[in-house]
């Protein structure tokens, strides 16, 4: 049976597609079709072909299969921006089913399908919906990233209470180092590790050039 993992994170920048695609290699390395998916991407550059957008481009170079871009990236945004401000600028309605029915069409080629979030876990996808409530129509297990930095426990504290409040499970966090004049940084994981009822699953030291396929975690998750 095909298995689904959504990685969200404290903030927008805080390392997800780094995480994302660090687990797409893992997951490949141990034998798995792995595909990532950026269900909504905002923030586009146009390579003289085609829009394209950074993280999507990673999380595919870091798969093992080869789907269709637009099951991989069912919604690319021009701005980088809040997603349901981007939509609305250029007139594009974000549709959950539409998005759970590319999720499904992943599924049913690979073992294990990465789906990376936009910016933190409840960001706004339209009027109605924010990135939380698509995590629960998919029913996914959730992997927190945690960008540490001054504020960074309060952040990660309340996206733990988010995610049980809908009902959904965390599997683990990442502790990424994304402020190297942070002096706290030790006590600030040590905080987290006594309030966050998941494991640690890696710790991402501070680097200008960090390779998504050296990264190692304690464990796998969902591998058991």
């Amino acid at each position: 049976m095909s298995r689904s993992l959504f990685v969200t994170g404290t903030d927008t920048g805080v390392g997800k597609t780094l995480v994302a695609a660090a687990l797409i290699h893992q997951y490949a390395a141990a034998g798995l079709r792995v595909s990532g998916m950026k269900p909504v991407a905002s923030g586009a550059f146009h390579d003289g072909q085609r829009w394209c957008n950074e993280d999507v481009q990673a999380l595919m170079a870091a798969a093992n299969t080869h789907p269709p871009q637009e099951w991989v990236n069912p919604y690319l945004l021009l701005r980088a921006t809040a997603p349901h401000i981007a939509a609305a600028e250029q007139g594009v309605c974000i549709d959950l089913d539409h998005l759970a029915y590319c999720h499904t069409q992943l599924r049913g080629q690979c073992d294990m399908v990465v789906v990376e979030g936009a910016g933190g876990f409840m960001v706004p996808l339209d009027a109605h919906h924010n990135s939380d409530d698509l995590v629960l129509q998919l029913g996914l297990p959730v992997v927190l990233v945690v960008g540490v930095r001054l504020g960074c426990i309060n952040h990660a504290l309340l996206t733990q209470a988010a995610i049980a409040a809908r009902g959904l499970q965390l599997l683990g966090w990442v502790a990424n180092e994304i402020d190297p004049t942070e002096a706290c940084r030790d006590a600030m994981i040590a905080s987290l590790e006594a309030r966050l009822h998941a494991p640690l699953l890696a710790r991402l030291p501070w680097s200008t050039d960090i390779n998504a396929a050296a990264v190692r975690f304690t464990q796998l998750p969902l591998l058991g």
